[in-house]
């Protein structure tokens, strides 16, 4: 069991990374083009999932918290 658990945790990180790989907007995947980023994850699935996760993987925009109505200067004009 104690060798067989290493390789049971990377075949599911490797699936995992595939089906966000998979998922990724191809626009926004960073450095290299989505269909080789799915090659290295295939071929050196260690390195190319921590390449995924750090280098590759778009990062999504976080938009700005709605605002209170008494914090919008808009809707204080209003009044």
């Amino acid at each position: 069991m104690g060798r067989l658990l290493p390789v049971i945790l990377i075949l599911a990180a490797t699936i995992f990374t595939l089906v966000h790989l998979a998922q990724a907007d191809s626009a926004k995947v960073r450095v290299i083009p989505k269909i080789l980023w799915l090659l290295m994850v295939l071929v050196l699935p260690i390195v190319g999932m921590i390449g995924w996760w750090i280098f590759g993987r778009p990062i999504d925009e976080v938009s700005p918290p709605p605002m209170a109505p008494d914090d919008d200067p808009d809707f204080l004009r209003g009044l």
